[in-house]
């Protein structure tokens, strides 16, 4: 039988989190350079096919806003940046019914209500928020689907992903479930969050699978080994990293002494954020300062720009809650890193080792690692 989650293990284990930290604001910011062939008149983002679906190339998680990385933010600071986002090109937001749990989804149905034919909302289904635990019987997609419907204030979910997959559903069954949703109209796209190789293939038989998000960052490279980002190349899927700067670590801004809360911020429970594994890993914050001081962009920019650069088909959702670091995150767009880049790069991190699993064991658990 499987055991039930108390509320606050049910959202630590259900944090998808698919949102970066918010970023520190950049000095510098006007000397970095422009990818060869790109405008950035008005500070537009080019776009990128997940899939059928075109996309902002640099998207926005939403959760931090809300919940999870700390306190929430004021809701008009919240609505503000959304837009903002918006203004400055960024047509992919992030959400789910788990952040909060329903006020994010809240708060961007508010933001993006009067954008709504601007943008691309994605959702999240896959557990049960009174019950606890994960839940991704058709009849509880299809309750969650006309909650986020509502609270989204919109007609259709652009990209609904199952958040984490279901061991007592088969994957068959959910993605049938989804189909008929998009026969419907309520849903346009269905994507999973933290699935393995072998789930993606077989849901992707029954109802095509646009994207996949999965923890990827500079730091966490699990998917170039189990062979989901494979699958997703082979498949023509695309790929839509959370965390892309280390949950906030790869900034610089995040060390051994800093003091998160507790109370509100679900890192505190996280492997790699104890104060030992921090102190540990922060050579991959000094390759990425290191390699940025050399082109006036700082390491989180650096971060997300090598995302970017590993293929066409990737999409990384930064979050943030300020305006100063909206412009950091879509600053991101304009490094320029070579062939060469790359490959100083990764030849500096290669002889890194990375301390402490990416999360504690009960989340984990929740993530599919079947073969």
């Amino acid at each position: 039988m499987q055991r039930q989650l108390n509320r606050r293990e049910l959202l630590t284990e259900a944090v998808g989190i698919g949102a970066g930290l918010a970023l520190p604001a950049v000095s510098g910011a006007a000397s970095l350079p422009v990818r060869r062939g790109e405008s950035t008149h008005g500070g537009h983002l080019k776009t990128r096919r997940l899939g059928p679906l075109t996309v902002s190339e640099l998207g926005a998680g939403c959760m931090s806003i809300s919940a999870n990385y700390g306190p929430p933010a004021d809701r008009q600071q919240g609505i503000q940046v959304i837009r903002a986002a918006v203004e400055r090109g960024v047509s992919f937001f992030d959400t789910a019914e788990v952040y909060g749990p329903y006020t994010n989804e809240d708060l961007v149905g508010e933001a993006l209500a009067p954008l709504r034919n601007q943008v691309n909302i994605a959702a999240k289904f896959g557990f049960n928020l009174d019950a606890g635990g994960l839940n991704s019987r058709p009849e509880q997609i299809r309750k969650v689907v006309e909650g986020s419907l509502k609270r989204l204030r919109t007609d259709r979910i652009d990209l609904l992903y199952q958040h984490r997959v279901d061991p007592a559903v088969p994957i068959e069954e959910v993605a049938g479930a989804v189909k008929d949703l998009v026969k419907q109209g309520k849903v346009l796209h269905f994507g999973l969050s933290e699935a393995s190789a072998q789930t993606i293939r077989r849901a992707h038989a029954v109802c095509p699978v646009t994207a996949v998000q999965t923890e990827y960052s500079f730091m966490e490279r699990s998917v170039e080994r189990n062979g989901v980002l494979a699958v997703c190349e082979a498949l023509g899927i695309g790929f839509v990293p959370w965390g892309p700067v280390g949950m906030g670590y790869l900034t610089g801004k995040v060390s051994a002494d800093t003091a998160l809360d507790q109370a509100t911020d679900l890192r505190t429970t996280f492997d790699r954020f104890s104060p030992g594994n921090l102190r540990a890993n922060w050579a991959f914050v000094q390759v990425l300062q290191r390699f940025g001081r050399q082109r006036g962009a700082s390491a989180s920019q650096v971060a997300l720009a090598w995302l970017l650069a590993q293929k066409p088909w990737i999409v990384p959702i930064p979050g943030t809650r300020q305006l100063t670091h909206l412009t950091e995150n879509l600053g991101a767009a304009r490094v320029a890193l070579t062939p060469a880049d790359l490959r100083d790069l990764d030849s500096d991190v290669s002889k890194l080792k990375v301390h402490g699993g990416r999360m504690n064991e009960a989340q984990m658990r929740a993530v599919d690692q079947s073969a």
